[in-house]
């Protein structure tokens, strides 16, 4: 009687496993990659001024600053930096203060929150006068 009733439960153990085994796919939903976004501020920066330009990051990834143009002819030596934005102002992360145009700064966030991007003058901008600049920043 016992090897009757083993096999009967093996044979239900074994139908138990093909029944589970066809079982219906599994579908999963790929995972999209966020594209980076690019944004691009313009501004004037005067003698012993700075302007800072808040932007959203809403994912992890690489963030790149890149100061477009500076002044008249992109040789005035600037202040350039990337931080955090902290409600009230820009907490530097990343700062190049010999910046000229074309300079860049490359960072890496590790969550979402509000990053600021500064450009200020050094001691270069003539007093009465202002230097027209560009950045871009790319970021996800």
């Amino acid at each position: 009687m016992l090897r009757v009733l083993n096999g009967r439960l093996f044979a239900i153990l074994l139908l138990a496993g093909c029944a589970a085994a066809c079982d219906d796919e599994v579908i999963t939903t790929p995972i999209t990659p966020t594209l980076p976004k690019t944004e691009s501020f313009a501004g004037v920066v005067t003698q012993n001024g700075a302007q800072t330009h808040n932007f959203e990051v809403g994912a992890s990834g690489a963030v790149v600053a890149t100061l477009k143009s500076i002044g008249a002819d992109n040789t005035l030596v600037v202040s350039f930096a990337l931080g955090t934005w902290t409600g009230t102002s820009c907490s530097i992360v990343l700062a190049n203060d010999a910046a000229t145009g074309g300079a860049i700064l490359n960072g890496t966030m590790t969550g979402i929150g509000t990053l600021c991007a500064r450009v200020g003058d050094v001691g270069n901008v003539a007093a009465g006068s202002g230097a027209p600049y560009t950045i871009e920043v790319v970021h996800p």
